[in-house]
Formats: C-alpha cells, sequence, structure tokens
C-alpha cells in the first residue's frame, strides 16, 4: 500500500483488498490510520486480468455493461530496492481521518494544518508515522501523533471527519481556536473522554455524541466519499458517530462464482472461458497471436492443449452459429448451472483442471434423508467486489429499493472490479427430495416457518425494504443450518480452521427442477486448499459419523432454555433457535450473514420436539 502514491506504509494480503480493506475502507496500520482510494486511482495496467465469464455477465447486469473485466489487485514485490520506483507498486492510501492527536500534549488537529510532520521510514514502512515536532510536553523530542478515534458514518455509505469545533460549541462557530483531547479518568469510557478549545475554554465530554442527544447536537450528513473525493448533494440520512476501527465501517457487497465446465468438448470450454479474450480475433493468424500472448500471460493453463485451427473453428462456430444465449444473473440462476454439475453421475472432468468431482456412497443410516453425496477433489471459486455499504449489513442490497445504499467503487460508470480467484476441494450433499417434501408438510415445521417469516417481516420493514420480498423458508433454513453444524463439526476433524470452511447453499422449491443440496469447501489461494482433509470427511464411515455428532451437539445449546425459546417475530431478527454457542459460524464461511437458522429444525429441542428433519 502506499500513500499518495510516493511513499509505502504497510502491505496486506490481496484477499483482504476484497473482503476487510477494499476501496472506502479504513487500514489500522501500526502507527497510521489510511483509506483505500477507488479504483479511479488505481493502476489498472498493474492488475491482472481473471477469466470467469458467467460472474462477468452477473457484474454487468448489476453494474452495467460497461464493465470489462475482472482483475487481481496489485501485489507488490518485498525483494525490491526500497528507493525504485518498483517498491511503490500497491493500491494507493490516504491518511484519514484527517484529524491528529498527540499523545503527549493533546493536541487535536487535521494532518495537513502544519503541525504534525510525516516521518517516513522506507526500509520499514509500517514504521512510517506522524509526530508533532514542537510538542511543549515532549521535551525537545519529537511526540508520536495518532489518529482521532472518532468518525461519522451513515447508511448511505458516506464517511467524515468527526465535526470537532462544531461538536465543542455547541454548533456552528467562527472560533478556531486550539483543540486538545484529554481524559479525566483511569477508565476509557465515552464519559471520561473529553475535548477542549484553548481559545475560548469550552469543553465537552464525548458521551454527549451519542444516543438521542447526538443526533439533536451533530451537523447532518454531507454526502462525504472520501475515498472518491466527491461528496453528494442531499443526503437525508441521520449521520452517526463510530469509532475507528469499528466493524460496520465497512461491508463488502461481493458476487461469487465455481468455475464449472459448460461446454460440449474441450475445445468449446476454452472457447467459453476465453471468450472476452479472442472474440475480437479476425482470423486465424490474429487468433494465433492472441493465443500466443495468452500463454505468455499464464492466464489459461490448457492452452497447451488446443491446436489454433480447432479454437478458430469453435469460435467460427459461436460466432457465425446462434447468438448467445444469455448468462445466468439472479443467485439461482447463478448457482443452477453448478447444481447441474454437481449432480451429474459423471461429475469428474480430468481434462479441466477447475474442477473435478465424484461421486460416493451415502453413509447407510441417512439413505432415507439424503439423495447423494459428491468428493468435490478439485475447484476454483472467483469473487469480485461490486461496492460496499456502511452501518447496515448488506445481504438486501440487490432489492431494488436498497440498490441505493451501496457506494460506488468510482465516480463515475465502474469500468472493472477487483476480484480473485481461489482453489480447493470440497464436499457435495444433496437430500432426498421426497422426504423433504413430506418434511414441509408437517404442520410444525409450518409453525416455525410462521415465527420465522415474522421475524423476516419485521427485519425488512426496519429497513424500509419490502416486507414480503426475498424469503427463502423452511428448505433453505435447514439446510443452511445443517451446514453451520457441519463446518463446526468438520473444523475438528480435517486440520482447516472453521474460518476457512465455506458453503454454498442450493435451495429451490421449483415444482420443475428443485434443489436441495449443500456444498462445504475449503479454499486458498495457493496450495494450502487442496490437502485432501476435507474430501476424506465425505466418505461414508467419516460422514455419517460427523453428521451423527453434529445433530447430537445441536440437541442442546449450553445456552438453552433461552437459544431453543427465541421469537424472532419479537425482536425482528432472522433466527430462531441458534446463536453463538450452537449454530452460528465465521463470516466469512457464512453466505447470509448467520442468519434464517433453526437447528429445531433439525432434531428436537427443548421448545419444539416434532419439526426435525433427522429425528
Amino acid at each position: 500500500m502506499t500513500k499518495n502514491a510516493d511513499t509505502a506504509v504497510g502491505s496486506v494480503r490481496p484477499s483482504q483488498l476484497l473482503w476487510t480493506y477494499g476501496p472506502g475502507a479504513l487500514v489500522d496500520l501500526p502507527n497510521l490510520s489510511v483509506l483505500t482510494m477507488g479504483l479511479d486511482h488505481w493502476q489498472a495496467g498493474l492488475c491482472t486480468e481473471i477469466a470467469e465469464p458467467r460472474l462477468l455477465a452477473a457484474v454487468r447486469h448489476e453494474l452495467g455493461p460497461q464493465v470489462q473485466s475482472l482483475r487481481r489487485p496489485p501485489v507488490g514485490d518485498d525483494n525490491v530496492d526500497p528507493l525504485s520506483p518498483e517498491a511503490l507498486r500497491g493500491v494507493p492510501v490516504r491518511p484519514f481521518p484527517r484529524w491528529l492527536r498527540c499523545v503527549k500534549c493533546g493536541l487535536l488537529a487535521e494532518y495537513d494544518s502544519g503541525l504534525f510532520e510525516l516521518a517516513p521510514d522506507r526500509y520499514r514502512p509500517e514504521r512510517t508515522r506522524f509526530v508533532h515536532p514542537n510538542c511543549e510536553k515532549g521535551k525537545g523530542k519529537k511526540s508520536d501523533a495518532v489518529p482521532a478515534r472518532f468518525l461519522l458514518a451513515c447508511s448511505n455509505g458516506h464517511l467524515d471527519d468527526f465535526p470537532w469545533h462544531w461538536f465543542v460549541h455547541g454548533g456552528p462557530t467562527t472560533c478556531r481556536g486550539t483543540l486538545r483531547f484529554f481524559e479525566s479518568g483511569a477508565s476509557l469510557q465515552t464519559e471520561n473522554l473529553w475535548v477542549r478549545c484553548d481559545a475560548c475554554g469550552q469543553a465537552r465530554s464525548m458521551v454527549h455524541a451519542f444516543g438521542s442527544e447526538g443526533r439533536e447536537t451533530l451537523p447532518a450528513c454531507r454526502g462525504r466519499h472520501p475515498h472518491l473525493d466527491a461528496f453528494e448533494k442531499d443526503c437525508a440520512e441521520q449521520a452517526r458517530p463510530v469509532i475507528l476501527g469499528a466493524t460496520n465501517a465497512w461491508f463488502p457487497v461481493t458476487l461469487s462464482a465455481l468455475a464449472i465446465p459448460t461446454g460440449d468438448a474441450p475445445v468449446e470450454q476454452f472457447v467459453q472461458d476465453a471468450w472476452e479474450d479472442i472474440r475480437d480475433a479476425e482470423d486465424l493468424g490474429e487468433l494465433r497471436g492472441v493465443l500466443k500472448q495468452l500463454k505468455r500471460q499464464g492466464r489459461y493453463p490448457d492452452i497447451d492443449r488446443h491446436a489454433p485451427e480447432d479454437v478458430w473453428e469453435a469460435v467460427r462456430r459461436r460466432v457465425i452459429g446462434e447468438s448467445e444465449e444469455a448468462h445466468p444473473v439472479t443467485e439461482e440462476e447463478m448457482k443452477r448451472p453448478e447444481w447441474d454439475v454437481l449432480i451429474a453421475p459423471d461429475g469428474s472432468d480430468n481434462d479441466w483442471p477447475h474442477f473435478m468431482a465424484e461421486a460416493c456412497d451415502v453413509p447407510p443410516e441417512y439413505a432415507g434423508k439424503l439423495g447423494a453425496v459428491s468428493l468435490v477433489k478439485r475447484l476454483r471459486e472467483v469473487n469480485a467486489l461490486l461496492g460496499f455499504t456502511r452501518v447496515d449489513s448488506p445481504e438486501e442490497v440487490f432489492d431494488e429499493n436498497g440498490k441505493e445504499r451501496v457506494a460506488r467503487l468510482t465516480k463515475g460508470r465502474t469500468p472493472w472490479v477487483p476480484a480473485n480467484e481461489v482453489h480447493g476441494e470440497g464436499v457435495f450433499i444433496r437430500f432426498d427430495e421426497e422426504a423433504l417434501r413430506t418434511w414441509l408438510d408437517r404442520a410444525a415445521v409450518r409453525g416455525r416457518d410462521a415465527r420465522l417469516f415474522e421475524g423476516h417481516k419485521g427485519w425488512r420493514a426496519s429497513r424500509k425494504l419490502d416486507p414480503e420480498a426475498r424469503y427463502p423458508g423452511m428448505r433453505y433454513a435447514m439446510l443452511h443450518t445443517l451446514s453451520h453444524l457441519l463446518i463446526r463439526e468438520f473444523a475438528l476433524e480435517c486440520g482447516y480452521n472453521a474460518a476457512s470452511i465455506r458453503e454454498r447453499i442450493y435451495s429451490s422449491d421449483d415444482d420443475s427442477a428443485p434443489m436441495a443440496g449443500v456444498l462445504l469447501y475449503t479454499a486458498a489461494a495457493d496450495s494450502d486448499g487442496t490437502l485432501g482433509g476435507l474430501v476424506e470427511l465425505g466418505k461414508p464411515e467419516n460422514l455419517g459419523r460427523l453428521i451423527h455428532q453434529a445433530l447430537r451437539r445441536s440437541h442442546v445449546c449450553s445456552s438453552d432454555p433461552l437459544c431453543s425459546e427465541h421469537d424472532p417475530g419479537k425482536d425482528r431478527s432472522l433466527h430462531s433457535a441458534s446463536c453463538h454457542a450452537c449454530g452460528f459460524v465465521a463470516e466469512t464461511s457464512c453466505e447470509r450473514g448467520n442468519r434464517y437458522l433453526d437447528r429445531a429444525l433439525l432434531v428436537p429441542t427443548f421448545e419444539c420436539r416434532d419439526a426435525g428433519f433427522f429425528e
């Protein structure tokens, strides 16, 4: 990472630029707090492309047809001369918040006010910091200056500096005296944190910035997007104070897809994968040049398997033949091709480098509940960042009336989006459709459905969304809950930590083409995600034992009876009998943010005895 493209200040992993520190997010470095700038400030030429046509089509559906590619974030080299231009290769950042506090005298001012200096360290970028050179309590030494710990944010994705002068003086003021930040007690609670103006003597505790008093005294949101150097007019949301480092300051909005074989022949599959790169070739000679370039870039591992003449014929068949079919765009449409490949009896494809699956037997004790099990020995997942939200989580932003809450990555229409690809392994479990439909007809299941639906309507209504829309139903809730229980159980057995095991739920009650399955997989940017530990647990002698252990643990939660008696309709939540002690998993593992969970749908609990799928 670089500050204003001229000073290296630290490093993060490329995957973190999608999930934690993307454009608009604050990066808390050892001595600095910086903001990742928007894609307008990135050097696109340093970001290599990732080929995944299905995901690119879905991104275009959300952001517009101008999106040309998915690109990896730029990666620097730690072995280059720190004084060379190559050492500055990275993602541009800027100090934020702009207000700093001297740790000795409490001086509170903006970093560009002339009162502070940047002290870079080319050889140890993580030591770069701001200092207060004329600190009256520094005894001739430069005192460290740290970021002010309070900011303003709103649910429309805006972020701003805390209005220190406004806050201390109780509103608009012409006083521009020196501000001091100090503590009045031993604890760091907000009532013991004070700001004082040296010129007029006004002082105020930070406790007055929160709650109803804060809503009355703080100014309206200015619509600021610091990562874009832009302001939006007429933001109607109430700006609220947030603590530096708070998790609700930045939520990524992402899309993901599994790379699956979709062509009828290997050469057709290659053309499908590389279509965006080779579609403009006008003749065989030009195509040869394009293929050579792609080979040098290492973009497609199977490129040597196909003669240029065969590729050219496949391209011509696609161009001259029937028009290109529309790519899937909704979540169910994105997952439908994956489902078809996963349930295919010959799910493996040894000639394709990104996916290989092998069917195995269902554990005998669950033959009446499970329809099939597949060992996914090789898979590739591609994730793309579309934008981000603040304050409120982004689970429902794809509603038409919720999209305005997603902050953009660029000022104008986004030409490309950051993405990353990971490789791994997994276990796919398909449920018996007849057993599932019989279970859904039970009166007790319909009762649990009504309870969760009440919570769903309350949750969405409180966020000004259509209360009736996007309810996944009991089919999804049961699959989702079992998925979480198995993630926790797998982590104890396979050696991967629970946060590295992810889920992909396939659920649809379409009478003509229903889906009911769970894919649990682990993925990493290198070979660490393909060690075979998860695949081994999918074999019948292991999977049956693990399902039994997971169900047995879920009968009783350490938070019972409160957990089992939880009514989502009363507190407008999206889970019933589930909590951190029994059913919640890491945010990196869950595709729904630990929502739509109820262990009473699997086994009897204290509060409900007859709604379990596995009685």
